[in-house]
């Protein structure tokens, strides 16, 4: 039972997640946290899942962390907040790891912990408006546990700045510096959201799994020749899958596939 997201199933083969804290502008707790990990966990289980949105009810995606909830750190001992850091950094990697594609719906604030969120989701919309921030060293604190993930989505360089002026930035430089995928009018946010997810779904649902886990593992990663040989075993198991059987049977034959949602 969650009390601090709203999950819904509002179409087949497709998760909604919100966080639902309106009040406190979706600020992170433990709770959040924990919540967090366990639906995706749970997401991560489920073989028909094929694409999740994450986004936040209210006036704000995610603040950053919750005020009350820091106000009781400040008296945690160093093994206190090593474990509640890893907590924070566990749910930002099963989010990362879910294996079907999570797309981040951003309106209103994204900060600190947010553009975390931001930043471990596949694809990002954000909606005309939105303020992003790093804001963590205002706080005489560090962008640690999302740092992985951020420096991946905007770069050294855009990191080395905002990381360290902590300024406020909008949604177009978002997407210049790679945060975000696409910005629309606020008014269009959801329609454009439900445009990728129909696109999501009417691909091959093992391929679209396929696709995700081939970039994380990818990334970084020297043009070797294990590396060449591995992408060659990648395409040479999905050819011969049930799916890509299929897939090129009905592309050739001019019919729709068989995994489409009728």
């Amino acid at each position: 039972m969650t009390t601090t997201l709203d999950i819904r199933r509002t179409r087949p083969h497709v998760a909604e997640v919100h966080l639902n804290r309106p009040d406190f502008r979706n600020a992170f707790n433990d709770a959040v946290i924990a919540e967090l990990s366990a639906a995706f966990a749970g997401f991560a289980a489920e073989p028909e899942l094929r694409v999740v949105v994450l986004g936040g009810h209210g006036k704000a995606f995610c603040a950053g962390a919750d005020l009350n909830w820091m106000r009781a750190m400040a008296d945690y001992s160093w093994d206190q907040n090593r474990a509640d850091a890893q907590g924070l950094a566990d749910m930002l990697w099963t989010i990362h790891r879910c294996p079907v594609p999570v797309i981040g719906r951003i309106h209103g604030d994204c900060y600190a912990g947010g553009v975390g969120l931001a930043a471990v989701c596949d694809i990002v919309v954000a909606g005309e408006g939105v303020g992003f921030c790093l804001s963590e060293a205002r706080l005489g604190l560090l962008p640690a546990t999302i740092g992985p993930y951020v420096v991946q989505a905007i770069g050294t360089r855009a990191a080395q700045r905002y990381f360290t002026t902590a300024e406020r930035f909008d949604a177009a430089e978002a997407r210049r510096i790679g945060l975000v995928h696409e910005v629309c009018a606020a008014d269009q946010l959801d329609a454009r959201v439900q445009a990728l997810v129909d696109t999501l779904v009417a691909n091959g649902p093992a391929a679209v799994r396929a696709c995700k886990r081939l970039v994380q593992d990818l990334a970084g990663q020297p043009l070797s020749a294990e590396l060449r040989a591995d992408t060659a075993r990648r395409i040479a198991d999905i050819r011969g899958s049930a799916e890509g059987k299929e897939g090129v049977s009905a592309f050739l034959g001019k019919r729709s596939p068989g995994w489409l949602i009728t």
